[in-house]
């Protein structure tokens, strides 16, 4: 008490002492010092020391958090931590000036958590019985730990070390510490970990992703245990064999796998040291089959396709049993589709859907091969390209049209048109310069289809397209193309002046279209490098009633013309050539017939009068000629070909073909007809007289000479083997045949030969008669040769003995008069009877 009363009374002092003095600034200073530094732990001892400059005999003063301490005068005080923790402070008193010191400055002294221990095990519970579990005392901060093992409150001196191994049939509560010789002494003590055991041994479980899959495929297995800290072996075949791998997860993927991988697998499960093992695992069985191959195909198959058109591509699977497959399309590796259905249809096609396309089957997480890729071209809508030959038609020649699309496309058939003036309602061609008429009902499958010339003439134009694919996917139309003839036609025609095929540039041609007397509703076409065009146009022609003048001709006037009509009719074709040279060749416009006159002029721009020129044919000099004409007289076909010629300078005409015309057979067949025929007919007559006469001179063994009379008879000298009724082997006896030409009948006159036979040995068993009965033709008939087919003359000869024979008639087919003139002849045959007889 005394104590406590001093050291207040001293601080009373000290505090009316500073407050009355303004110089505090100066007392001496006062400071505190703890040994050890560094990290304080709880139950460490540290000591405080208060150091103050100038003076020795101070007597110190300590306070805590604040709060006066005791009156101790000693320098150093010592606490224990953690109970005295705090800031402590101190300051000097003295009896002689100064009497005091500053306070101090608060040293803070703070603690620091023991390092914590902890147990780590190996493996995780639960635990087995049997199995060795590892423990480990894990210590943060430093290493110069020596440990201490505990099970419950009790130290186990049996497990020094920082990792122990024990039996898991050890059961029981395990901690750990750590104790070092330098501060901190002590560890905290890890908390407990309890060990339990289980006395059974684990099972696994083996699981596949995938039991049915295709080679080239993974499948994963996945071995399952109730504990973790397992290793996992793998088997194949047999569970007790040596494992196909190990592994620390618990999967195990076999990858890009064959047919021989497949079968029954099993797992089990290991862990510790030495290894403790589960029970092996059912097995699972795998089962791995070829994977199917897709197969894509385009449907058409057709190398080239065209947009517009429709095209199915197909996807196969190459597998038998079950077919419940997905299908997903590929175009670039870009999917484009995923179907149920085998097959895919782009319809219609575009240039965009070019590309490689390829597919593959889906069913379920299984896939099948890739197919080999596909590529698909498609190209713009083509147009058909037609061509015919000959495309100047000669009479009688068939011509063919030939159509060609795409040289790499396949599968057409063929339209064959032939083309008209522009008719609403009709296929047209895209800019209406014609419509267009089938040449049949139906397509073709052949790229060419054949013009028989039969009736009217088939000049004109032609159009043929292709069409291929269901629904039929079209091309274009192709460009028209023309069949000429140079012939001039009955009904329509066209002429031009001058009349010849050459030109000089600069000069003036007429064109006239020429229709029956009836020229309206035509126009007049040409064909050149430029194609087809209306031939006569304002800026270069004009048209006055049918006729087109070209008032100045210039070369690209050269070309084909020819005159179209309303009604569909083709004029015949001009190939008019304008030349800028200075020689041209005057050739005829049409073609000539056989053994007709034709006339080649040279012409030469500036000379009028006749010069010398060369003509050739066909590349061949043929003549010279100084008046600058050839003639030839006659012409043949083998007159036919190209013709140029050329002056003494040089300078040459350009080519011009002549067409030569055969004389056509069918104009003298009929007169042909009626001359064979009536020399037939003469002839049997006259077989038959000479046989009656020879059976008469041996009969009755005398020449006879009947002569019948009539006026106006005409007597020619023949040769037997002159005429064509006689036979071979004929005596080459002369007989004088003279015709009596009548009204009505046509009589003969015989003339044996002067050697007569007179054999009466022949008797009338041998006599052989005839009744010839001579009917005149139709004077219709007599006015043109009559056609064999269409008046045929009938004959009858029958021969026999005399007892038996009767007549022979001659007969020709009987006529509106016949019975008339029959009365008229009586009387002669009456008397040609009683020779006979």
């Amino acid at each position: 008490m005394e104590n406590t009363l001093l050291c207040v009374l001293i601080l009373l002092s000290i505090l009316i002492y500073c407050g009355h003095c303004d110089e505090d600034d100066a007392l001496p200073v006062a400071s505190v010092s703890i040994s050890p530094q560094g990290l304080l732990y709880p139950g460490d001892t540290v000591t405080l020391q208060c150091d103050i400059s100038d003076y020795t005999d101070w007597t110190y003063l300590w306070s805590r958090n604040n709060q006066p301490g005791s009156s101790t005068h000693g320098q150093i005080i010592t606490i224990s931590l953690p109970d005295q923790a705090g800031q402590y402070q101190c300051l000097g008193t003295r009896r002689d000036q100064p009497q005091k010191s500053q306070l101090s400055k608060a040293l803070s002294i703070q603690l620091t958590a023991k390092p914590t221990a902890s147990v780590r095990i190996s493996p995780q519970g639960p635990f087995y019985s049997g199995e060795t579990v590892s423990m480990q005392c894990d210590i943060s901060m430093y290493t110069d730990w020596t440990y201490s093992w505990y099970i419950g409150n009790n130290l186990d001196s049996s497990m020094p070390g920082k990792t122990i191994t024990t039996l898991s049939n050890r059961a029981g509560q395990y901690r750990c510490a750590g104790v070092r010789t330098g501060r901190p002494q002590w560890s905290q003590v890890s908390v407990f970990l309890p060990i339990r055991v289980t006395d059974y041994q684990p099972s696994t479980t083996l699981t596949s992703d995938k039991e049915n899959i295709f080679t080239g495929d993974s499948v994963t297995l996945n071995c399952t245990v109730e504990s973790p800290g397992w290793k996992f072996s793998w088997y194949r075949h047999r569970p007790d064999s040596t494992p196909v791998t190990t592994t620390s997860g618990y999967s195990y993927t076999l990858s890009r796998v064959s047919v021989s991988d497949g079968g029954q697998y099993w797992c089990r499960a290991g862990r510790g040291d030495p290894v403790y093992y589960t029970l092996y695992s059912d097995p699972v069985q795998i089962n791995i089959t070829e994977r199917p191959v897709a197969v894509l195909t385009l449907q058409p198959n057709w190398t080239q396709i065209f947009s517009g058109e429709t095209v199915t591509m197909r996807c196969d699977i190459q597998e038998g049993g079950d077919s419940d497959w997905n299908y997903r399309y590929k175009n670039s590796q870009l999917v484009i589709l995923f179907n149920t259905k085998t097959e895919y249809r782009i319809s219609p096609v575009y240039m965009s859907n070019s590309g490689s396309y390829t597919c593959e089957g889906v069913k379920g997480n299984k896939f099948s091969k890739t197919s080999e890729a596909v590529q698909l071209s498609v190209s713009g809508k083509p147009k058909a390209v037609l061509r015919i030959s000959p495309q100047w038609l000669n009479p009688g020649d068939s011509v063919t049209l030939s159509c060609e699309v795409d040289k790499m496309s396949t599968g057409w058939r063929f339209s064959w048109y032939r083309t008209v003036p522009y008719r609403a309602g009709l296929p047209s061609l895209s800019d209406k310069s014609y419509s267009l008429q089938p040449l049949s009902d139906n397509g073709t499958s052949e790229d060419s289809y054949t013009l028989i010339p039969a009736g009217p003439t088939p000049t004109g134009g032609y159009v043929c397209r292709a069409g291929r694919g269901d629904p039929v996917y079209d091309t274009h139309y192709s460009e028209p193309q023309f069949l000429w003839s140079g012939d001039l036609q009955p009904s329509v025609s066209l002429r031009i002046s001058p009349n010849t095929t050459q030109h000089f540039r600069s000069k003036s041609l007429s064109l006239s279209c020429e229709l029956k007397g009836n020229s309206t509703g035509w126009r007049l076409m040409r064909y050149t490098e430029r194609g087809v065009e209306s031939g006569c146009v304002s800026n270069w022609g004009s048209i006055t009633g049918s006729t087109c003048t070209i008032r100045s001709t210039y070369t690209w006037h050269s070309g084909v013309y020819w005159c179209e009509f309303g009604s569909g009719e083709y004029s015949n074709a001009v190939n008019i050539t304008v030349d800028a040279g200075d020689v041209i060749l005057e050739s005829p416009v049409h073609p000539i017939t056989e053994g007709d006159s034709v006339t080649l002029r040279c012409k030469y721009r500036t000379t009028s009068s006749n010069i010398k020129a060369d003509f050739y044919k066909d590349g061949i000099l043929i003549k010279n000629e100084t008046t600058g004409e050839m003639t030839i007289p006659a012409v043949s076909k083998s007159d036919e070909g190209f013709y140029t010629c050329k002056y003494p300078d040089k300078r040459e005409s350009p080519e011009s073909w002549m067409t030569v015309r055969a004389v056509a057979p069918g104009s003298s067949t009929p007169v042909l007809v009626g001359v064979v025929v009536g020399l037939v007919v003469a002839g049997v007559l006259l077989v038959i007289l000479l046989v009656l006469l020879w059976r008469f001179k041996n009969a009755k063994g005398s020449c006879f000479n009947s002569i019948l009379l009539h006026p106006q008879t005409q007597c020619t000298n023949q040769d037997p083997q002159q005429d064509q009724g006689s036979t071979q082997g004929q005596a080459p006896d002369a007989g004088y045949t003279c015709l009596q030409h009548g009204g009505v009948h046509i009589y003969d006159t015989i003339n044996p030969s002067d050697n007569c036979n007179n054999d009466a040995a022949v008797g009338p068993s041998h006599l052989t008669y005839a009744q010839i009965q001579l009917t005149k033709l139709d004077k219709k008939n007599n006015e043109k040769p009559a056609d064999p087919k269409e008046s045929p003359v009938y004959s009858e000869v029958k021969t026999g003995k005399a007892t038996t024979a009767g007549p022979v008639d001659v007969t020709y087919p009987p006529k509106e008069d016949q019975s008339q003139e029959e009365e008229k002849q009586q009387p002669h045959l009456r008397q040609i009877q009683s020779i006979l007889n």
